[in-house]
């Protein structure tokens, strides 16, 4: 194993004294060993920070009392939601407190005014789902709906493919209560300019009145340097403070404030009646270029939104088996872009009315079905909702669809929201990818192109000192551009680590004094998550990397196949880095993964949690012989190996495979227990049980067998054991079905042929039923080493493939 990695030594060790207050004086988890905190170290950014240690309040009061405490240990707070940060905001190297498990209810319910008042840690599809019964939604529609919560997105300003209609995450966010960092609890909402509205007594009326001070001190230089674009989520919102006709939000100084202001604790939500109707027009380009052009025509239309889908993610769904008959269906031949323009009027007609003027138009632009590949266009139409959901499906997981390449560069996010005017958009586009060229690489870009909004993201090896030095130019060439052309250099996905410092050249000198000055008055002490928007670390500081200076992973050797990939044991090194936290296996329907999360709700059992540590472990980050360790036992220890993480990561994390390569691991450096032998070798001895079975089945009946098989061999004593029988299930000596009938192998598990026969003789039935037949001896058990009631009649590479299903041995 790999000696720990260079620059660990200098993250914050755990405070004992912290981590026992938390435990004496809360009752959720207080998570403060190596494993966990390296669990919490990163989100789905590529940076990664160890924590000093990570609480789950079980309530709001909890939380609040894990701020106090750590306040007074002096040690810094990072609330955090769903993980799903691009940029950084939720590691830090103080106490993360974690929301999303027991703080997402639903509060309040207003229908007839379209509100409601929720929990920071729900998620938004949990959310969306429980107001759908009503006829409502919240529409800020992130990517990440599955797993992203209110408060992460209320913190980040998030703002959705469907901005273009009902707005950003502060557009929608009525009100919010907050802990300031030295707990005082205050409500933000709407307030009048001479503050008449609020009580003398609140004790947030200084702090608004300094609010509002400001903004009215730099109203002019705040109109002159904020870009002029719907998405701009870059800063503190100070333009929320300048004088107006109309009362001032206090929410939404907090609303993007990435937790360094206030701690939040409830948020106050504008709802909308949900869509009933949509059309769907997926527009396609001979060239990148005319796409990006086209976009500021095809938005007078009025579509709620039109999305970008370039070659690269074309080819790269093509190849992912959930998404290839969804492309197939809705691409035709080989276009070098896409855009998905999509109309939901209340009125289907409306919507079809829409389409076909959005055909003519295209027409009109000079990109009808035609043969010249030069002006080589058209629009399909989608009409049928499943195709219109496996489409949004698809675009929901572009991020992830463009981390899948094998290899060790990736798509890496840094530059990739920046927002610029429509009519800029494709010159822009045009020039960023001449400054990738000029630094040796080339970017995947999809976009919400009704916004100006690009996401781009060069391919780059951050391993690499070299591709480290290159994504520093590329930032600050890009960012070049985008004050050229007046746009905002975030344009959804907020500042983080990675944009923060360059707050200076985006707003000028003064406006970063204001916010300092916004920090300061709010958070005097920098409890709340310091480095972000103010006083940042440089973003290219590689101590702050998940790929540190020192990080390599020695040789392994593993069991498995895992040439697909690059780096150490074959492969298996880049088969675990495959996962770049996204959080997709934090989804809480739809799907099956991840079974395990869904029923604990904790980090340590979702696959991104897994897959972490166990990236953790094999680059020496979590001490030696991590990988064989209790600790990843524990780790791994609900995983059901049901491979839903292999169908449904849109990266293919296969972590039931990997889960082999750990007990493996484990096995060679600890040995078999007994209780690994009863269940492994069980088709070894299972046809002399089941000739012994009221023997075998005396451990059912028997307390003191039931405690002495938990005690040496772990089986807990509360649980009967399958009953072995002694009718087990023997293959047919005789053909099965019609003589004209194509022949099938039945494979008769262990399971079935020794405790619940009747599925075989089912499935034999079924298949007689369906025109098949089966020889004499054709039914394979994999009761090995016994092979004296079933012939062999197997090609060789047919007992190759029972080899490696049933580890049964194979001779030619």
């Amino acid at each position: 194993m790999a000696a720990e990695v260079a620059g660990t030594s200098s993250e914050s060790v755990p405070s004992d004294r912290l981590a026992a207050r938390l435990a004496r004086e809360m009752t959720g988890d207080v998570l403060f060993d190596r494993f966990s905190r390296g669990r919490y170290a990163t989100d789905a950014s590529f940076y990664q920070i160890m924590p000093a240690g990570v609480v789950v309040p079980r309530t709001m009061d909890e939380a609040l009392r894990a701020l106090a405490i750590a306040r007074d240990e002096g040690v810094k707070v990072t609330p955090r939601g769903g993980g799903t940060s691009q940029c950084g905001q939720t590691v830090n190297d103080g106490l993360v407190v974690d929301l999303s498990k027991h703080l997402n209810k639903v509060l309040s319910l207003d229908l007839a005014g379209r509100t409601c008042v929720v929990e920071p840690g729900i998620v938004l599809d949990d959310l969306n789902r429980q107001l759908k019964k009503h006829g409502l939604w919240f529409p800020v529609d992130v990517s990440t709906a599955s797993r992203a919560t209110i408060g992460g997105m209320a913190g980040n300003n998030s703002c959705g493919g469907r901005s273009l209609r009902y707005g950003t995450m502060r557009d929608n966010t009525l009100a919010m209560e907050a802990s300031l960092a030295d707990g005082t609890l205050s409500r933000f909402g709407e307030v009048s300019h001479d503050l008449s509205d609020v009580g003398s007594d609140d004790s947030a009326r200084a702090l608004f009145r300094d609010m509002l001070d400001l903004g009215a001190r730099e109203a002019e230089e705040i109109a002159a340097r904020f870009p002029k674009v719907q998405r701009r989520v870059g800063g503190y919102n100070l333009d929320a403070l300048v004088p107006r006709n109309a009362p001032n939000n206090m929410a939404h100084l907090l609303v993007g404030s990435e937790g360094t202001l206030a701690f939040t604790t409830k948020v106050e939500l504008k709802l909308w009646p949900v869509i009933r109707n949509k059309a769907l027009g997926v527009c396609h380009f001979g060239s990148f270029y005319e796409a990006m052009d086209a976009a500021q025509h095809l938005v007078k239309l009025k579509p709620i939104a039109v999305e970008l889908v370039d070659r690269t993610m074309i080819a790269l769904g093509r190849d992912i088996a959930m998404f290839k008959p969804i492309i197939n269906a809705a691409i035709k031949g080989d276009p070098d872009a896409v855009l998905v323009v999509e109309f939901a009027e209340e009125d289907q007609a409306d919507n079809l009315v829409r389409l076909k003027q959005l055909g003519e138009l295209m027409g009109d632009l000079g990109f009808g079905w035609t043969n010249d590949q030069r002006k080589w266009g058209g629009v399909v139409e989608i009409t049928e909702p499943a195709l219109q959901s496996g489409i949004a499906d698809f675009r929901a997981a572009g991020l992830n669809v463009m981390m899948s390449m094998k290899q060790e560069g990736k798509p890496v996010s840094f530059v990739e929201d920046c927002a610029v005017p429509l009519p800029h958009l494709a010159d822009y586009t045009a020039r960023l990818n001449e400054v990738f060229a000029r630094h040796g690489t080339s970017g995947t870009m999809y976009a919400h192109a009704s916004e100006g909004c690009l996401h781009v993201r060069p391919v780059l090896n951050l391993k690499l000192e070299k591709d480290v030095k290159a994504m520093r130019a590329i930032a600050e060439e890009a960012f070049a551009l985008v004050r050229e052309y007046k746009g905002s250099h975030s344009g959804e996905h907020g500042d983080g680590l990675v944009r923060s410092e360059f707050h200076e050249t985006m707003f000028g000198e003064r406006l970063v004094a204001d916010f300092r000055e916004v920090k300061q008055r709010f958070d005097p002490a920098g409890v709340l998550n310091p480095g972000k928007i103010v006083d940042a670390p440089r973003m290219d500081d590689r101590s702050l990397f998940r790929f540190k200076p020192g990080y390599r992973v020695t040789e392994l050797k593993m069991k498995l196949d895992w040439s697909a990939y690059p780096g150490a044991g074959g492969g298996f090194q880049g088969a675990v880095e495959m996962c770049n936290n996204n959080g997709a296996c934090r989804k809480l329907e739809g799907g099956v993964m991840c079974p395990s999360y869904r029923t604990t709700r904790d980090e340590r059992d979702v696959t991104r949690g897994r897959a972490n540590t166990l990236r953790l472990a094999i680059s020496g980050q979590l001490g030696a012989d991590a990988l064989a360790s209790d600790e990843m036992m524990e780790t791994l220890k609900l995983c059901v190996s049901c491979k839903a993480c292999r169908h449904e990561c849109p990266t293919g994390v296969d972590m039931a495979k990997m889960k082999i390569e750990v007990l493996a691991a484990r096995a060679a450096s600890h040995g078999l227990t007994l209780r690994d032998r009863l269940v492994g070798y069980l088709p070894r001895y299972a046809n002399l049980a089941s000739r012994l079975a009221p023997l075998a089945n005396l451990r059912n009946r028997t307390p003191l067998l039931r405690k002495l098989l938990e005690r040496f061999a772990g089986i807990s004593a509360r649980r009967a054991l399958p009953a072995f029988r002694s009718d087990v299930f023997v293959p047919p000596a005789e053909v099965v079905g019609s003589e004209g009938g194509r022949e099938v192998v039945l494979f008769a598990d262990t399971f079935n042929r020794i405790y619940e026969r009747e599925n075989l003789d089912a499935a034999l039935r079924v298949l007689v039923a369906g025109g098949y037949r089966q020889k004499p001896g054709c039914t394979r058990a994999s009761n090995h080493p016994s092979r004296t009631s079933n012939k062999r009649p197997w090609t060789p590479s047919f007992r190759k493939l029972e080899s490696a299903i049933y580890g049964c041995g194979y001779n030619s």
